[in-house]
């Protein structure tokens, strides 16, 4: 028997017009936009359906809106394949999509995740506006090769370093916009395929992420945090957790940490995962998945 998983996507697969033909004929995903547009004082749907880029592409205005999306995606697949939402047995998100996946799990109500969404993305822009950092996409060398890049460019005290592990030939680096700015020459010599820089405001998943810790801990600290109705796979470790404080503890530490997403699908493909489905918009996560197990089978839901 086919064993379901949903994985929720991130920061970088906001694209605009995201959700609009689906709240336009899915009450249940146009109330989410509404929902999520009193809460947050101002028109969320109008951010995502029309932009622009920039803005959209802002962590302030992005977190909410992929977070929201998200949820889209999932109504729409409950109205097209409801057996799907009822057979899934595994659930992970992509950084923020962490968040997604605990609201689907009944960890955190709507409003509570979005108001911790909405904390965490300001405080996420604010320590980014602090020192300018980024975030590169290296195609083609192993970690080991990418560890002495991140050793090479760097400068001083300056930051860089391993962030998303996401598949094999595919690993982001993250660190102080300067250092960043060294890297492809380097990869160029080093033999790497591409160099890919990020649309992503600051140095995510590094210790230049610490201003927002305590801000995030503090939101954290107001919610309800319920134990998931399904095995949770956390970014921080690859490993499932139940314990709701232990949740409370690796969202805040996943801020700084890298994701560890190939290994956290090798794991769920060593439970028996045979498919996966990509709750939100974009392509991004399938395209993840075929470069970690090409027999994986992948569904979409906001293509």
């Amino acid at each position: 028997m086919a064993k379901i998983a949903f994985l929720f996507p991130g920061q970088g697969a906001q694209a605009v017009g995201m959700g609009q033909v689906v709240a336009q004929h899915l009450p249940p995903a146009k109330d989410l936009f509404d929902r999520a547009s009193a809460f947050l004082g101002y028109d969320l749907a109008d951010v995502c359906w029309n932009g622009p880029q920039s803005k959209l592409d802002s962590t302030v205005y992005s977190q909410p809106a992929l977070f929201v999306t998200g949820l889209v995606g999932l109504e729409k697949l409950k109205s097209e394949k409801a057996a799907a939402v009822t057979g899934c047995q595994l659930t992970a998100g992509l950084s923020l999509g962490e968040y997604t996946a605990l609201v689907f799990n009944g960890v955190m109500t709507f409003e509570d995740a979005l108001k911790v969404v909405q904390e965490r993305g300001q405080a996420m822009q604010d320590a980014a506006d602090k020192v300018p950092g980024g975030m590169v996409s290296i195609l083609g060398l192993d970690r080991e090769k990418i560890e002495a890049i991140c050793q090479e460019a760097r400068r001083g005290d300056e930051v860089l370093q391993v962030a998303n592990l996401l598949c094999p030939g595919n690993i982001v680096i993250s660190g102080h916009r300067s250092a960043c700015d060294r890297v492809p020459e380097i990869v160029l010599k080093a033999g790497g395929m591409k160099c890919i820089p990020l649309s992503v405001a600051g140095a995510f998943h590094t210790p230049l992420m610490q201003p927002a810790v305590e801000r995030l801990q503090q939101v954290l600290a107001e919610v309800k945090l319920s134990p998931p109705r399904l095995p949770y796979v956390s970014n921080v470790d690859a490993a499932v957790h139940s314990d709701p404080e232990e949740i409370r503890k690796l969202l805040v530490q996943q801020v700084c940490s890298p994701v560890l997403f190939e290994d956290s699908i090798r794991w769920m493909l060593a439970e028996g995962v045979t498919t996966f489905y990509e709750v939100g918009p974009g392509r991004v996560l399938r395209g993840l998945l075929k470069r970690i197990d090409r027999k994986i089978g992948t569904e979409g839901t906001l293509d």
